[in-house]
């Protein structure tokens, strides 16, 4: 047989090409997708940055630590301590001692990352000034990079300055200088001071005082601004990275066991054939096996080869567009390949494994059969792995929505459970396909002419070809309109709940980091027509189960305040009861009994005991705790709801409002204003992944479509000959190839609409157990352009190969032999 299945191969190359393309690059995917997540794993030495010229850092508490019976349990603290003034005072008796202050800047024309310092701690970076000076008064300021030069005016949110110096970047930040004295104005609290003096010394000087660090060496790392940033943007990479290989090399297994299952089953009158000739049913199903086996082995080898090409190309693009840090790029890692190579084996001799066996099965008579109409398109195996996997989907997402409606919302889930379904509706696709295409065309089918009606007989009758072809279809429009309807549904469903949670008709925000100071909140107060309620971003620790501990942003405000600008969905409890002794927690937390007392961590460490005065619903997970500002210590104000009083001039109270945070550079935004910039759309970075996944998908289902299409089109020669001998003329055949296309795309489109809308439908219901209603976004945009680009792909892929064989005279093509 081994004879036969060359010879095979070089007769039906068509077929073949189409499966080694296929597979080839399902299997570069994942090379590349492995690569790429091999190589987020581990990110390389950083040392210090902003104080790599400074002697010793003393950094004040910022984190604190809970034993548990399992060891203990840290958290970073919501407000980190400044070192204690009794330890600062010991310290200067060493040395000269530097404080370092950050905050946020806005400029005109500036980055949108700049940041201020003191112009004392520029030397420890060290920053060296390429142009003018350093800054002497309170308007003037030295900038790095050349967004500015010496003697140019820039407007910021403090004022308006005058550049007096420039130095040159150093790559990890934009930083603005200012003087010491007007950097200690706009930034109050030091949290790391720079001694000059022995670490020995240093470290003596503060022992005993609780939670101060003294960085020496690669440790000065710790006082940047962001010490943890590769390791949160290896967390992201490998989330988008995860995310994608998952999505990938589910759409390369799904549509390189399509594509196989097909290829074997456009073949039932050439195994008929070899059965008249006296071949066994073994010897069939160890051809359609070995044949499987030579096209895996070279198309493996060819995806890896691919992939090591891919996945630099990978890596730049995530580079520029800033979704990894500038110092990634693919590592030397070898079982990535390794286990592209060993799946992409594995999936094409499981693709031909089921519809071998059918092979097997094929009688001498078949060769005999000149109808392609499909008698059983659904094998009994077909039939039960479907209605189980489609079960299995309807029992996990009934016992989600009754157990745990919050884990719907989660990304891991609504990035995996559409392949379920997905599976599921494609296992059962040929018993949708007929009563769908007989919808599709009915109305053409009533139209004069026989076009119409030979495109709903001909996508009726070949089931399979029908199936195979709209998957690829199926699985791109399942994916763009679940993961992309899933993160607007989302969003919205945020939005919708913080529009109804906040009852201010204003918003005040400032972007520097270090909040509202009291000068600029009694101007608030002191406008006319205004009803203030001031409140600053904190967090609260709890102790679940005696072993994890759980970060819960808190936002204090004054029971007033919050009664007079927001209306929280409250399960139990009021909202006029939290008071200095108690807090007004969520629903997901363990203890949520209203009365009921809990023991907690203040944003800056300290342990108290607080009585639960209102239980908030979960809703979609944003609710965190409400507690007094006596329960947030040292936290700065950061937002200010305004309410108008009644009688009072919208307009004039937002020209007075603005007027009284222009010194501070604050923000006044209407409600919806502020919603819109508090919860936007996706965030880049999961925006960009998903981009990323769907944009694979949408590539390698295209190209497969292609194929598949190619294969199938090439399969129907002699119909397309049989149509040209009853009078049609080469016009009218193209037309219908062309015809039939569209519907067949149209029927993958609806497959992958019911999909999507199924998953949405879980994600909404979710929503609503959660007291969050909000309508379901479907990125129709989105879902039209991948459709759009699926049919003009198929209509191209059917027409061309079609015309190319009509080329010759139709009794030739009439008499062609397989």
């Amino acid at each position: 047989m081994l004879s036969i299945t060359l010879r095979t191969l070089h007769t039906r190359w068509v077929t073949f090409v189409g499966s080694f393309v296929a597979l080839s690059l399902g299997v570069a995917l994942i090379a590349v997708m492995g690569l790429a997540l091999a190589s987020s794993l581990d990110a390389p030495d950083r040392g210090p940055e902003r104080f790599a010229a400074a002697p010793v850092v003393v950094k004040g508490q910022d984190t604190f630590e809970v034993p548990t019976s399992i060891g203990d349990r840290t958290q970073k603290l919501a407000q980190p301590r400044a070192v204690p003034d009794d330890a600062a005072a010991k310290l200067r008796d060493l040395g000269t001692v530097v404080e370092d202050r950050s905050f946020a800047v806005r400029a005109e024309g500036g980055p949108s990352d700049l940041v201020g310092h003191p112009w004392s701690t520029a030397a420890f970076a060290p920053y060296e000034l390429d142009a003018g000076r350093a800054p002497e008064a309170a308007d003037e300021i030295v900038v790095s990079g050349d967004w500015a030069r010496p003697g140019a005016r820039v407007r910021t949110d403090g004022g308006t300055v005058r550049v007096v110096g420039a130095v040159g970047g150093l790559g990890f930040e934009n930083a603005v200088f200012y003087t010491d004295a007007h950097a200690a104005e706009l930034a109050p609290r030091s949290f790391q001071l720079v001694v000059d003096a022995d670490a020995a010394a240093v470290r003596e000087a503060v022992r005993g005082s609780e939670g101060v660090q003294v960085l020496t060496g690669d440790a000065r790392r710790y006082a940047d601004a962001d010490p943890d940033r590769d390791s949160e943007a290896l967390t992201a990479m490998n989330a988008m990275f995860g995310t994608a290989g998952g999505v990938t090399g589910f759409v390369s297994v799904f549509v390189v066991a399509s594509t196989f299952a097909f290829a074997v089953a456009q073949r039932r009158r050439e195994f008929g054939l070899l059965r008249t000739a006296g071949a066994t049913p073994g010897q069939i199903r160890r051809m359609v096996v070995s044949e499987a086996l030579v096209v895996g082995v070279l198309a493996s080898a060819a995806g890896c080869v691919l992939g090591s090409y891919g996945a630099p190309k990978l890596a730049e693009w995530a580079v520029d567009e800033s979704l990894a840090p500038r110092w990634f790029t693919i590592g030397d890692y070898t079982w990535p390949y390794h286990m592209a190579f060993c799946t992409g084996l594995f999936v094409a001799l499981c693709g031909v494994l089921a519809a071998s066996w059918r092979a097997g099965r094929t009688g001498p008579t078949e060769a005999l059969r000149e109808a392609s109409v499909d008698t059983r398109p659904m094998t009994w195996g077909r039939w039960l792995f479907g209605a189980a996997l489609l079960i299995t989907a309807a029992v996990t997402l009934a016992l989600a929505l009754v157990t745990d409606q919050g884990d719907l919302l989660q990304r891991k889930t609504y990035v995996s459970r559409p392949m379920l379904l997905i599976t599921a509706v494609a296992l059962l696709a040929p018993v949708l396909v007929r009563p769908l295409a007989r919808l599709i065309a009915w109305l053409p089918a009533q139209l004069p002419g026989v076009g119409g009606m030979l495109v709903r007989e001909n996508a009726a009758a070949g089931v399979r070809r029908t199936a195979a072809v709209a998957a690829p279809v199926l699985v791109t429009v399942a994916l763009a309109g679940s993961l992309l309807g899933a993160t607007a549904t989302l969003n919205e469903a945020k939005a919708t709940e913080v529009r109804e949670q906040t009852t201010a008709d204003f918003v005040v925000t400032e972007a520097g980091g270090t909040g509202f100071d009291e000068a600029t909140l009694q101007r608030l107060r002191a406008v006319s027509g205004a009803e203030v309620s001031a409140s600053s971003s904190s967090a609260v620790y709890v102790l679940e189960d005696g072993v994890a501990l759980i970060r819960s942003d808190a936002r204090a405000v004054e029971p007033e305040g919050l009664a007079a600008t927001a209306r929280l969905p409250l399960a139990a409890g009021k909202a006029s009861d939290l008071d200095d002794d108690s807090i007004i927690v969520n629903g997901e937390w363990r203890k949520h009994t209203v009365g009921e007392r809990v023991d907690v961590w203040l944003g800056d460490g300290t342990r108290k005991s607080l009585k639960v005065a209102a239980v908030m619903t979960i809703g979609t997970g944003n609710n965190g705790v409400y507690v007094t500002p006596r329960n947030a210590p040292a936290a700065p104000v950061d937002r200010v709801d305004v309410r108008l009083t009644d009688g009072a001039d919208a307009g004039t109270v937002a020209a007075g409002l603005r007027q009284a945070v222009r010194a501070s550079g604050g923000q006044v935004l209407t409600r919806d204003a502020w919603v819109r910039a508090t919860y936007p759309e996706t965030n880049r970075t999961t925006r960009m992944g998903f981009l990323l996944v769907l944009g694979i998908a949408l590539l390698y289902t295209g190209i497969s479509l292609v194929n598949t299409m190619v294969m199938a089109t090439s399969d129907r020669v002699r119909e397309l000959a049989v149509l040209r001998l009853v009078g049609a003329t080469r016009w009218q055949v193209l037309r219908l190839v062309g015809a039939e296309a569209l519907m067949v795309v149209m029927v993958g489109g609806l497959l992958g609409a019911l999909v999507a809308g199924l998953n949405l439908l879980g994600m909404w219901s979710a929503l609503g157990l959660l007291s969050v209603w909000t309508p379901i976004e479907v990125p129709w945009a989105t879902l039209a352009a991948a459709l759009g680009a699926c049919a003009v792909l198929a209509v191209i892929s059917a027409v061309a190969p079609a015309g190319l064989s009509l080329r010759r005279r139709a009794v030739e093509l009439a008499g062609v032999r397989e």
